[in-house]
């Protein structure tokens, strides 16, 4: 199992649009991968659950990834996660 914590740099934090798209990445691969924010773990490949956290600006969440390909996975959400500008 691979983790990391990221802190949400971006504005309006992860609402619709790069909710969205984390979740595409996060099909993409075939491990298992959730999100945790505060104690409520999700789904990462679920957009309800990753809008149900209310991600915002300034949150820290751990980007939790289990399985084959478990490093690359979690390297290429914590990437878009730091790339988020809007």
């Amino acid at each position: 199992m691979a983790r990391q914590t990221v802190k949400i740099k971006n504005e309006t934090g992860l609402h619709a649009r790069p909710a969205a798209e984390f979740t595409k990445i996060a099909k993409s691969v075939s491990c298992e991968v959730y999100v945790e924010k505060e104690g409520k773990k999700v789904n990462a490949k679920s957009i309800l659950g990753i809008l149900s956290l209310a991600i915002r600006k300034g949150n820290l969440i751990d980007i939790i990834a289990d399985g084959e390909g478990e490093d690359m996975a979690l390297s290429q959400l914590v990437s878009f996660i730091d790339g988020l500008t809007e």
